[in-house]
C-alpha cells in the first residue's frame, strides 16, 4: 500500500507554504533579470538560438525573448504570460511589465520574510496601485483637438518606442515612416492594411513607405506587365487539371489516339473554366494556386494579366485593399466582388521584381519596404516597427500620453509614498515597497545606460518630489542628467504605460496568493 498518509499517487510532488512561495519568487525574480539587461534606449539584445534547428534570432524584444524560451518554473510562466498579453494588447512595454512585475515579487519576498501575511501584503499592493493609476490619468495629456500637435505627440512616441529597439540609429526616419502609415489607416486600428516586405541588401536607412499594395511575385509569361485601370479576380481555385487527378485512379485505353482524346477532354474543361473566369469582364486574375502553362496562354490570348501562387497572407491583404473577395467558383459573375486598383505595374527592389498595385481601393492601404545587411537585423527591424505602429494605432484611438525616462514611474511612486503616510497598519509597509518597486524601472534605465544609477535616481527622486514634474532621466548626454522630458520629447502612451501597471501588479498579487505548487505526474502511456 505504501505510507498511509500518503494521498498523492506516486511521482506526484507537493511544495507547501513556504517552499512553494521562495520558488514562485526565484522564477518571477530569474525571468525578471534575464530581461532586465534589454529595458531602455540603452539595453541589450539577446541571441536566442534553437536547439534543433541552430536558426538563431536577435532581439531585445521581452515577448519575443520570454516566447523562446523554455520554462520549468511555473511562476515563471506566468510573467511569460503578461509579456505575451501586453505585447497583444498594446505591442509595446513587454519588458517594462515583467521587470515591474518580479520588482514587485521581490519587494514582497523581503516583506514575507518579515512576517507580513501575503493578504496584507496583497491589500497594500491594490491600495498602492490604485494610487498609482489615478496620478498616472492626472498626469496624462491630450492634443489630440490640435492635429499639428499630436502629430508632434506621435513621431515623439514613435522615437521614444524606437529608441529601445535596434532601429535607434533611424530613429527619425522611421518614427516618420511609422506615424504616415498609421495616419493614412483613418483611425482604423487594423493593421493589415500596412505590409512589411523584408528585402536584404541596402541599408535600413534606405526603407522606405509606399503607397499602395506590393505582392511579392512575378507576372505570368507573355502577358501585360504594365496595367491601367485593373479589373482584379482575387481567386483560390486550381488552375492545373490538364492531368487527372483522382488519386489512385488507373486509366485503360486501347491505343496513343484513346490517350489524346482524353487530353483534348481536359482541355476543353479547363478552356471552358478560363472562359467562365474572363466573363467577370476583369483584366487581372490573381491565383492562390498554381496556372498551368495552358491556362496561362489562354490568359496571354485575352490579354488578362495571370499572377500565380500568391502567398495566402498576401491573397488575403491584396482581397481587403483593393476591395474584393476571394472567390472559388465563378458560375455567379454577377455576385463576386471584384478588386479594383488603378496601376498594376512591376518593380524591383534589390535584386528582385515584385508587382506593385497602387492607388487601390481602400486608401488607407500601404506597404513599408524594409532594407538591411541581414535577415535577422530585417527580422528584428521588424518586430520593432511593428511594436511602434501597434502602439500608435492604441493613441490614435487613447489619445492621451505621460512622459518616459522613468519620469512616470517616479511621480507614481511619489504618489505612492503619500498614500503609505496615511495607510495605517503593516499595510503602510507593502504600500512603500510597491513604490520602491516603481523606482526600480529608472534605477535600471540607468543601470543599463552605464551611470551611477543611486546618485541619478536620488536626483530624479528629489526633482520630482519638489514638484518639477516633467523630470526625467537624460541617458543621451554623457554621464546622464535630469532633464524636462516634455522638452525632449520622450512621451509614451498613456495606454501602454497603464497596461504596465495594471498586469504587472495583478500578476504580483496572483502570485503572492499561492501557497502550494502540486506537480502532477505526466499521465502513463498505455502500451497495446
Amino acid at each position: 500500500m505504501g505510507d498511509p498518509r500518503q494521498i498523492f499517487e506516486e511521482g506526484v510532488q507537493e511544495e507547501k507554504g513556504e517552499n512553494a512561495r521562495l520558488s514562485a519568487f526565484v522564477g518571477a525574480i530569474a525571468v525578471g533579470d534575464l530581461v532586465k539587461s534589454t529595458l531602455g534606449p540603452k539595453g541589450m539584445d539577446k541571441i536566442l538560438q534553437s536547439a534543433s534547428t541552430g536558426e538563431i534570432q536577435v532581439t531585445n524584444d521581452g515577448a519575443t525573448i520570454l516566447k523562446s524560451i523554455a520554462l520549468d518554473n511555473a511562476a515563471a510562466k506566468v510573467l511569460v504570460n503578461i509579456s505575451k498579453v501586453q505585447d497583444d494588447e498594446v505591442g509595446d512595454g513587454t519588458t517594462s511589465v515583467t521587470v515591474l512585475a518580479a520588482e514587485l515579487l521581490r519587494e514582497a519576498e523581503k516583506l514575507i520574510d518579515q512576517k507580513i501575511h501575503p493578504q496584507v501584503i496583497i491589500d497594500g499592493y491594490r491600495i498602492a496601485s490604485q494610487t498609482a493609476l489615478k496620478t498616472l490619468e492626472k498626469a496624462a495629456v491630450d492634443h489630440s483637438s490640435n492635429p499639428a500637435a499630436f502629430r508632434e505627440d506621435l513621431v515623439s512616441i514613435a522615437k521614444t518606442t524606437l529608441s529601445s529597439k535596434v532601429l535607434n540609429q533611424d530613429r527619425d526616419h522611421f518614427s516618420e515612416l511609422a506615424v504616415d502609415a498609421i495616419l493614412r489607416l483613418k483611425g482604423n486600428p487594423n493593421l493589415s492594411n500596412i505590409q512589411i516586405i523584408k528585402k536584404p541588401g541596402g541599408k535600413l536607412i534606405d526603407s522606405y513607405l509606399d503607397e499602395g499594395f506590393i505582392l511579392d511575385k512575378k507576372i505570368g509569361v507573355n502577358q501585360p506587365k504594365r496595367l491601367e485601370k485593373a479589373k482584379i479576380l482575387v481567386a483560390n481555385t486550381a488552375m492545373d487539371t490538364d492531368k487527372i487527378k483522382i488519386f489512385g485512379a488507373r486509366v485503360r485505353v486501347d491505343g496513343t489516339g484513346k490517350l489524346a482524346e482524353l487530353e483534348k477532354a481536359e482541355k476543353e474543361k479547363m478552356r471552358a473554366k478560363v472562359e467562365k473566369i474572363k466573363a467577370h469582364g476583369i483584366n487581372c486574375f490573381v491565383n492562390r494556386q498554381l496556372i498551368y502553362n495552358w491556362p496561362e496562354q489562354l490568359f496571354a490570348e485575352a490579354g488578362i494579366m495571370a499572377i500565380e501562387h500568391a502567398d495566402f497572407d498576401g491573397i488575403e491583404r491584396l482581397a481587403l485593399v483593393t476591395g474584393g473577395e476571394i472567390a472559388s467558383t465563378f458560375d455567379h459573375p454577377e455576385s463576386v466582388k471584384l478588386g479594383e486598383c488603378d496601376l498594376i505595374e512591376e518593380v524591383i527592389i534589390g535584386e528582385d521584381t515584385l508587382i506593385k498595385f497602387s492607388g487601390v481601393a481602400a486608401g488607407e492601404a500601404c506597404t513599408i519596404v524594409l532594407r538591411g545587411a541581414t535577415s535577422q537585423l530585417l527580422e528584428e527591424a521588424e518586430r520593432s516597427l511593428h511594436d511602434a505602429l501597434a502602439v500608435l494605432s492604441q493613441t490614435v484611438i487613447e489619445t492621451r500620453t505621460v512622459l518616459g525616462g522613468g519620469c512616470s514611474e517616479m511621480l507614481m511612486a511619489n504618489a505612492v509614498d503619500n498614500a503609505a503616510r496615511n495607510t495605517a497598519g503593516k499595510k503602510a509597509i507593502a504600500v512603500e515597497s510597491f513604490a520602491k518597486a516603481l523606482r526600480q524601472i529608472p534605477t535600471i534605465l540607468a543601470d543599463n545606460a552605464g551611470l551611477d544609477a543611486s546618485d541619478l535616481v536620488t536626483k530624479l527622486r528629489s526633482a520630482i518630489y519638489s514638484g518639477m514634474t516633467s523630470s526625467g532621466l537624460d541617458l543621451a548626454t554623457p554621464g546622464g542628467k535630469i532633464a524636462d522630458m516634455r522638452e525632449l520629447g520622450v512621451i509614451e502612451s498613456y495606454k501602454l504605460k497603464r497596461a504596465v501597471v495594471t498586469s504587472a501588479s495583478e500578476a504580483a498579487e496572483m502570485l503572492l496568493r499561492c501557497d502550494s505548487i502540486i506537480k502532477a505526474r505526466p499521465r502513463p502511456r498505455e502500451r497495446h
